[in-house]
């Protein structure tokens, strides 16, 4: 059973816009990015696309999922402006839409310090004194956000949503301490048969 809903977004209002371009995403794909950062709980409403994110100095996390925007316009082709100039007529533009798969900037290691977004901390109280300092004893990448609680061996991090996505506060701490146990055995097993909660192999994700 999945003790957590829906995390509330914790991106500022405002247009969701390129961060490499620093232009506002304008149309439908308003409405489809809002909806991502209140799905993902984002922390900022900055995107890029895979090649953007590369030649930032950076890269998106394995593992992310991106979200698909469309881009719509008209364009004349070259035959219909000669075709136009002959006849005198005027030209006919054609209509075209494309696809591109954006990442939210929180998905991306690696990018300059004006770009890259932290997650803000949980609001104080949330999280147990003792359990907090467990979880920086271990020295483990833990990072909180997103909808899903897991643990990526192949990059040794543990993700789970933020304390307020839960309906109880003592489902994080169990949550949280149930994905240190995935980190604590990738270190006695190989990652290659570590088990996850249902007991069947995985060699790229262990979550709840």
């Amino acid at each position: 059973m999945q003790p957590w809903g829906t995390s509330a977004a914790k991106a500022p209002l405002g247009l969701p816009k390129n961060a490499a371009t620093s232009r506002s995403y304008s149309g439908i794909n308003v409405l489809i990015l809002w909806g991502a950062v209140i799905e993902h709980g984002f922390p900022c409403q900055g995107w890029l696309t895979f090649r953007q994110a590369l030649s930032l100095g950076g890269h998106v996390r394995k593992g992310e999922h991106g979200i698909t925007v469309v881009y719509a316009d008209r364009f004349t082709p070259e035959d219909e402006k000669r075709r136009a100039r002959e006849t005198g007529e005027e030209a006919h533009a054609v209509p075209f839409l494309k696809r591109f798969t954006v990442f939210n900037v929180a998905q991306c290691d690696g990018l300059p310090d004006d770009i890259a977004t932290v997650a803000p901390p949980p609001p104080p109280g949330l999280i147990e004194p003792r359990v907090e300092a467990l979880i920086k004893a271990t020295g483990v990448d833990f990072r909180i956000g997103g909808n899903r609680a897991f643990y990526v061996p192949s990059q040794d991090y543990v993700m789970v949503p933020p304390p307020q996505a839960y309906f109880e506060p003592i489902n994080w701490h169990r949550t949280a301490l149930h994905e240190l146990g995935h980190y604590a055995g990738s270190g006695i097993m190989p990652t290659s048969q570590a088990l996850c909660c249902n007991c069947r192999p995985k060699s790229s994700l262990r979550s709840a």
